[in-house]
C-alpha cells in the first residue's frame, strides 16, 4: 500500500509526521471524494515527487476518473491564482485590487464535480501555497454552502501534514546525496 510505504519511509525525527500522515488519512471524517481529493490536490501542490508518485495511484483508485481530473484542475488553477491573488494583495498599492485579472479561470464554475468539493480542494491548496486572500474566497464559499468549520480544518490538516511529508522526504533524499 502506497500510504503505508510513504509512512515507513518518514525518519523518526518526524515520527510525529509519519502518525498524523496515517491520522488525517486513515481517520478521517471526510466522505472519500472529499478525503482523496485533498489528498491529491496537495500531494501535486507540495510538489513533492516521493508523495505525489506514493499517494496518487491510491487516490486514482479511490476517485471517480472526474474527480481525479478535478483533483488535478483545483491545484493547476490554484497554483496560478495562489501567487496572482497573494501577490496583489502583498503590494502596497491598492489599486492593483481594482485592476481586471484577465486570467482564465473557467474550471472554478464548471469543475466536474460538485462545487462544494473542489472548493474544499482549493482551500487545501491555497493552504500549502499561503495565499490568505484565496484561502478567505474559499473558507466563506464553503460556510455559504453550509460546510461546518471541523470539516474545513480537517482539509487544512490534511494540507499541513502532506507539505510537512513533502518537505521532510525531499530533504532527506538530498542529504543522502
Amino acid at each position: 500500500m502506497s500510504l503505508d510505504e510513504l509512512k515507513s519511509a518518514i525518519p523518526d525525527y518526524a515520527k510525529d509526521l509519519r502518525l498524523n500522515l496515517g491520522s488525517v488519512i486513515g481517520n478521517s471524517d471526510l466522505p472519500p471524494q472529499q478525503l482523496w481529493g485533498t489528498v491529491l490536490a496537495c500531494a501535486i501542490a507540495s510538489r513533492s515527487p516521493r508523495v505525489l508518485r506514493e499517494l496518487a495511484p491510491e487516490a486514482k483508485a479511490q476517485l471517480s476518473a472526474e474527480a481525479y481530473t478535478a483533483a488535478k484542475s483545483a491545484a493547476a488553477i490554484m497554483a496560478m491564482n495562489n501567487v496572482f491573488y497573494r501577490t496583489r494583495h502583498l503590494l502596497s498599492d491598492p489599486e492593483y485590487g481594482t485592476l481586471r485579472a484577465g486570467l482564465r479561470m473557467n474550471v472554478i464554475g464548471n469543475p466536474g464535480v460538485e462545487k462544494v468539493d473542489f472548493e474544499l480542494w482549493s482551500l487545501a491548496v491555497s493552504a500549502v501555497n499561503g495565499c490568505g486572500q484565496c484561502l478567505d474566497s474559499h473558507e466563506q464559499v464553503l460556510r455559504k454552502a453550509g460546510v461546518d468549520r471541523e470539516t474545513i480544518q480537517e482539509a487544512f490538516k490534511i494540507a499541513s501534514v502532506i507539505q510537512a511529508v513533502g518537505t521532510t522526504l525531499d530533504a532527506e533524499a538530498i542529504l543522502a546525496e
